[in-house]
Parts: structure tokens; sequence; C-alpha cells
């Protein structure tokens, strides 16, 4: 074959892969920094940071509203939510949250949005069109994680310091059940077919599998890393895929990302990515997942079919938490 053709076909060739690493859609990502005060704005399809926002003191939990229009942090040292508007990055507005909101999450609705309250150990509930508290639910001390299960009628809370999963009525507002995990439980995961519940404990460093109906623990998920030591191993943030095959779960300090079979709980991988690796977000297609990465301050990109880390960007001091838009 002619040099020249070969020449030809590899450049095709190697455009071809290019064009199939981008996005099929471009998704923007939304990390905030909780000790930059400051959220970065991600575009998927250039992986670049494209804007930093001013918040609130200590930024940790933030989310999008279902319109993607407006974006909402846990400004958690001033004691309120920050709403954005996503067109010009600017505080339009602030919810009133209760003290010290760590974690929420948003009714499927898009409204109302239910909060953690770390320091009174309760759950605040917000109507955000009107900032009003519809209900403040008492739960285990140091509440954090927060699921809400794919029909929303079961909101769960984890207390940090309880060791609890704390099942909530969203009709009613009454805790209604309560499940003992592992030490220090962080974040809380429900499968898409709403039949279990994943939740994470950074101290038991373990993961565990609650039957929902049933409301108990079926299956404990442990992790073993080479040339790491256990205690380093810290589960936080969870991601399941919608399929429920694939399970993804972010190992603190490990600086892993575990990829878990999620029908046989098997720990597939250790994938790794930056330190102290916290919260974890997909595309809404489901092709990407960014990890926040505290003490290295970036962000990674995983390639979820290929089970690979396909990219590293910088964001700002202590990355948190990270949500995408919608569309």
């Amino acid at each position: 074959m002619d040099r020249c053709v070969r020449a030809g076909l590899g450049l095709a060739a190697l455009g071809a892969a290019l064009l199939g690493s981008v996005p099929a859609q471009a998704y923007t990502v939304y990390v905030s920094n909780e000790k930059g005060n400051s959220v970065s704005v991600i575009d998927t399809a250039t992986m670049a940071v494209t804007a930093t926002w001013k918040v609130g003191r200590r930024p940790r939990g933030i989310t999008v509203s279902k319109d993607g229009k407006e974006v909402f942090v846990c400004a958690s040292d001033d004691d309120r939510i920050d709403v954005l508007d996503t067109a010009t990055g600017k505080v339009v507005r602030s919810l009133r949250s209760g003290p010290d909101p760590e974690q929420f999450i948003l009714d499927r609705s898009g409204n109302p949005l239910y909060v953690a309250n770390e320091d009174d150990s309760q759950v605040t509930i917000i109507d955000i069109e009107k900032n009003k508290v519809l209900a403040e639910v008492p739960v285990g001390v140091e509440p954090e994680g927060m699921g809400l299960s794919p029909d929303g009628k079961i909101l769960v809370n984890t207390s940090e310091t309880t060791n609890m999963a704390h099942f909530i009525d969203t009709k009613t507002f009454q805790v209604i059940d309560n499940v003992l995990v592992d030490a220090r439980p962080r974040f809380a995961e429900f499968t898409a077919d709403g039949k279990f519940l994943w939740v994470s404990a950074e101290v038991g460093g373990t993961v565990s599998v609650i039957d929902v109906a049933a409301r108990r623990v079926v299956k404990k998920i442990t992790f073993k890393i080479p040339s790491v030591n256990d205690e380093a191993i810290q589960p936080v943030g969870i991601r399941i895929t919608q399929d429920g095959t694939k399970a993804f779960v972010a190992l603190g300090p490990a600086n892993r990302i575990a990829v878990i079979d999620a029908k046989t709980y098997d720990v597939q991988k250790y994938l790794p990515v930056g330190q102290r690796v916290w919260q974890l977000a997909f595309t809404p297609d489901q092709s990407l997942l960014f990890s926040t990465n505290g003490t290295s301050n970036d962000v990674s990109v995983v390639d979820v079919a290929a089970e690979k880390v396909v990219k590293s960007i910088p964001v700002g001091l202590l990355p948190w938490g990270v949500a995408i838009s919608p569309n």
C-alpha cells in the first residue's frame, strides 16, 4: 500500500477514535469547593473549567434544579442554601436551610428540597418556590447522607454518630424505621428498581446493602487494596448504573474508586484517582462518571463502559460535591 494512503488511513482512524471519545451530548458539571467558597463549572465537551462562581462559606452539598436553570449549594458555615442562576453564575436568592446544611436531595418533582442539618440532628424540608420550611424531622446525631426512592415515597437519611439509616415517609414527614449500619455512614443510594439501598460507612470501611421492603441489611461489601492500609479505605460516595449492573464507590484517602458487580456484590477492580476521593456523579447518559478529589484539588473523569480514568481536571480548593446538568 502507498505510504500516503497508509498515512491517510492512519489519520482517519485517529480522527474516528478522537470523535468516539467525545460524549454524544455535552453537559455542564458543577463542583463545590469547600475551602475555596466557590463552584467550578466544567464543560464536558472540552473537559475544562469554564467559570468559577463565588458562593457562601464552606460549600458542600450541591445539586441542580430539574430544569437545569438553577444550582443549589449548601453554604454550611453560613447556615443557608445558595441558589445560583446557571445563565449568569450569580447567587439569586438563599433558602432557609436550618443550621449547618451538609447534603440534600431534591424531590423527584423538583420541589421540595430535603436537607440534612449536621449540627442539630434533623432533616429540614423546604418548599424552594416559597422559601418555606414545611417540616423538621428529628433523626440521629450528625445527619449527612440523603437518598430518595425512585417512586419518591421514601426518604433516607444517614446519621454519622448514631450509625443508622433513617427511613422517612415523604407524605407524613415521619420516621417510619431505622436500620443500623457500620460506623459513620456517609451516603445513601437506591437501586433504580427501588428494591435495595446502598449505604457507605466511612469508618466501618464497608457498604451495607439494605433490602428496602424488609428493612434489613442483606450484604456487607468490604474492600482490600494491595499496599493500602485498611484504615485508609473509607467508603463515601456511591453511584449505581441505571441498569443495575455496576456500582462505583469512592474510597476517600485510599485514592481509589471501587468498581463493583451490583448483582453479585463482588469488587471487580479499583481505579486510581486523585487524593481523598469524596463524591461521584454520572452524566445523564451515564457514559462518564466524575469524582471530586479533595486534597489534590482536581476532578477525575471515568469512562463508565471502559471502567477507566480518562482525564484529570484541576478545580478549586478542596472539591467536595459534584452535580451535573440534566440536559
